[in-house]
């Protein structure tokens, strides 16, 4: 809005700046100035036309020495003129120009433009207009095979609609991006997980067990660990994944919490399950 603000005032000034130059300039006529002077020059100009005419024959030698003669006779009679003193610029007439036209433009503005316009706008994108980006992308990837980066992004965007299935195929065409990225392998187990239904057996578990060879201490890696770890019924190895977890987080974010009722779930589990075996 301050940049608009600051653009038509400039536009304003510059405006008035040329339709006032004439005026604000203008050296003032000297005393000598007369209406002679003035007609003279317009003679001038008029002697020049009928022998420029003349010259290019669109004008006869008859009509020529009538039509020189004529001004020859008002050249005369105009030589007992009285001198008459030039008009000054109208200063009052300036001033009122400089405050009328900005108030009156700004008037019209606000009267018939679009006030609110100048305010900043957010543009909410719909979530059809976030199927059809998606879409374009996707069709423009099937010709460019080999754009790993693009096709990375359209697994993401799959992902962030929970369409898990079309996700994973993406991150699949995306693989050799990911090899040596232990988050993207993270993200890509997190999906293939999703996609089949929350269980991480197979290869979400190869692709959890890569990412932290990259990375030991990813955290998102981690979570998936415990996380896959619990889900098999294996609580301690789910513990001992979360508490290291534990120790790369905040201790009063709310990841944290989180994860310590987790491993308070999963110790839980483990005395039941050595309450049962004593039983």
């Amino acid at each position: 809005m301050t940049g608009f603000l600051a653009a038509a005032a400039l536009a304003v000034a510059l405006t008035l700046l040329l339709l006032l130059r004439p005026f604000l300039w203008r050296k003032a006529a000297p005393a000598a100035a007369t209406h002679r002077q003035l007609n003279a020059a317009i003679y001038r100009d008029q002697f020049a036309e009928l022998e420029n005419d003349r010259a290019e024959g669109t004008l006869i030698e008859e009509d020529y020495r009538q039509a020189r003669a004529e001004l020859q006779r008002r050249v005369l009679d105009d030589a007992q003129d009285e001198t008459v003193a030039l008009p000054q610029a109208p200063k009052k007439t300036l001033l009122a120009l400089a405050l009328l036209l900005p108030a009156g433009a700004a008037a019209l503005y606000f009267l018939l433009g679009n006030p609110e316009g100048l305010a900043p706008q957010q543009h909410r994108v719909s979530s059809q207009e976030v199927e059809n980006m998606v879409a374009n992308l996707a069709a423009r990837l099937e010709k460019e095979p080999d754009n790993f980066e693009g096709w990375l992004m359209l697994g993401r965007s799959y992902k962030a609609m929970r369409r898990f299935g079309e996700a994973e195929k993406a991150f699949d065409r995306a693989a050799p991006l990911l090899e040596k990225d232990a988050q993207l392998l993270a993200v890509y187990a997190d999906v293939v997980a999703a996609n089949a239904g929350g269980s991480f057996d197979g290869k979400p578990l190869a692709l959890i067990e890569k990412a932290l060879k990259v990375d030991p201490n990813n955290l998102q890696a981690l979570w998936l660990a415990g996380s896959a770890a619990f889900a098999g019924g294996r609580f301690g190895q789910a513990v001992t994944t979360w508490e290291r977890l534990l120790k790369l987080l905040p201790p009063e974010s709310e990841d944290a919490k989180q994860l310590a009722s987790g491993i308070a779930e999963a110790r839980a589990q483990i005395r039941g399950d050595s309450g049962g075996a004593r039983k």
